[in-house]
């Protein structure tokens, strides 16, 4: 299918030169412009032992996708006057509880399960810290799939002051899940079949693996040494948060009802103004960072609004992201990715950019360094995730400013070599001396943005992630010792 419009020619060659640059089985590549889905490009197969080709009607699990049909399903509730988004979300739980680990913690409400922002953390058993991908939140085959008032042991647990901190959690939009279930009294499956998919022509997306579509069923891979080896097949027990499956043709049609404020052509979801509002930041860290709507991560291309969302299962990765300003949004989905985790969205971001006509954001030359303010920058930073957050795992306990051989930079506390060697800090805004940029070469990332903040007396408190609502906070005792000095 062929893009008109000035940018088709650059567009079919970076999605074409996509499978050279990372290896993957199957990869599936769409764009959406003017209501239609107006480009689509099926690399390498979907089923290797078959040599089914993937095509606009493979089916992918979409895992974390999923979250996004859940927020929409919430929001539907909320025009209905049946949910209030900042009432307790206990108000609505019938199955089960969220439990606060303090007595004193604030009620987790409806609209901070949406953002993260619950107190809800990630991993709740040391088992799915083994299984990075799937955190220990899916059963084989054969194996009844817990509901989870039986998972959680009826009461799910609140670790941090809801409010206070973003902590990116399956269980959170499970829990949206049953509570959807428990003001409707249908099935997360039912509901959404009926109340979203139905609606918008979807008719091969689901959260229960579609039978009648088996023949065309994607199967994931690892990519190993010796080739690609099928992952076994399994049961996600998080359902809300990342159990469908669906198709590049009909993710297509869901794109292009948000990007029409929630219509497609053939039905309606969403009121637009309920769109326009969950497209809205509702967390952000610091005014300066896009931060998190309800149900979708945001981004700033270029001064153009983006929102997307990813998905990573076992031998599956998905990626949707649109501009509902510009009327255009891409999506990616692939099977057997190796590291598909890490170059998807900077793929599908590359897209974007070059279809909203927007440069890639770079190290910018005309900014000076303001070396007197770098002693209020330089110290140790403490990562505001919980302790079994999963990116603990990755970034560790928290971060250093450092000045190294006359230059400023930011390194991880990790284990993993790159993060801990550091990254230098470049200024990136003349009117801001708190506002800087890092290269990040690794998997085509480019480069993102770090901000500084500081408290009501001047103190730096904490620095900013825009490529992810993340925060590393300095120690109040460090700051209040900075301040005497």
């Amino acid at each position: 299918m062929a893009v008109t419009g000035i940018d088709a020619l650059e567009l079919e060659a970076r999605v074409g030169g996509i499978p050279n640059r990372w290896p993957a089985v199957g990869l599936a590549v769409g764009v959406v412009r003017d209501r239609r889905l107006e480009f689509f490009a099926g690399h390498g197969l979907a089923e290797g032992a078959t040599s089914s080709p993937v095509t606009q009607d493979t089916v992918f699990r979409i895992a974390s996708v999923t979250k996004t049909f859940t927020a929409i399903a919430v929001l539907q509730l909320w025009e209905q006057g049946l949910v209030d988004l900042d009432a307790p979300a206990n108000d609505y739980l019938r199955a089960y509880q969220l439990v606060p680990a303090k007595a004193g913690f604030r009620p987790a409400t409806v609209r901070q399960l949406l953002t993260h922002t619950a107190g809800v953390r990630e991993v709740l058993h040391l088992s799915g810290l083994l299984r990075m991908r799937d955190l220990g939140e899916t059963v084989p085959p054969g194996r009844p799939v817990p509901c989870l008032a039986e998972y959680y042991r009826g009461g799910l647990r609140v670790d941090a002051e809801p409010g206070t901190r973003f902590a990116y959690t399956n269980h959170g939009f499970a829990t949206l899940g049953q509570l959807v279930e428990d003001v409707t009294g249908m099935p997360l499956d039912h509901y959404l079949r009926e109340r979203i998919f139905k609606p918008l022509g979807m008719a091969d997306t689901d959260l229960i693996r579609p039978e009648r579509v088996r023949s065309r069923l994607a199967t994931g891979y690892e990519l190993r040494s010796g080739g690609a080896e099928p992952v076994g097949d399994y049961e996600v027990v998080t359902v809300g948060g990342g159990a469908a499956w669906s198709t590049p043709r009909d993710m297509a049609r869901f794109l292009t009802a948000l990007l029409g404020g929630g219509a497609g052509e053939h039905g309606a979801i969403l009121e637009p103004q309920t769109v326009a509002t969950m497209f809205a930041a509702h967390y952000q860290p610091d005014p300066r960072i896009p931060g998190f709507g309800l149900g979708f991560f945001r981004a700033n291309l270029g001064g153009h609004l983006v929102v997307e969302h990813d998905g990573i299962l076992p031998g599956f990765d998905a990626q949707l992201m649109l501009a509902p300003d510009d009327g255009v949004g891409a999506l990616a989905f692939a099977n057997g990715a190796r590291r598909g985790m890490h170059w998807l969205a900077p793929e599908v971001g590359g897209l974007l950019r070059r279809l909203l006509g927007v440069p890639d954001d770079a190290v910018r030359a005309d900014v000076p360094h303001h070396t007197e303010l770098w002693g209020d920058l330089c110290g140790w930073y403490r990562f505001s995730a919980h302790p079994t957050n999963p990116a603990r795992f990755t970034i560790g306990p928290g971060a250093q400013v450092v000045v190294r051989r006359g230059r400023l930079m930011v390194r991880a506390l990790s284990p993993i070599p790159a993060l801990a060697r550091g990254f230098l800090l470049h200024p990136d805004d003349v009117q801001d001396r708190d506002a800087f940029r890092v290269e990040l070469p690794w998997f085509g990332i480019g480069t993102g943005r770090v901000v500084f903040s500081r408290d009501p007396g001047g103190s730096v408190a904490a620095f900013h992630l825009e490529f992810a609502p993340l925060s590393f906070e300095k120690p109040r005792s460090t700051r209040e010792r900075e301040a005497q000095r």
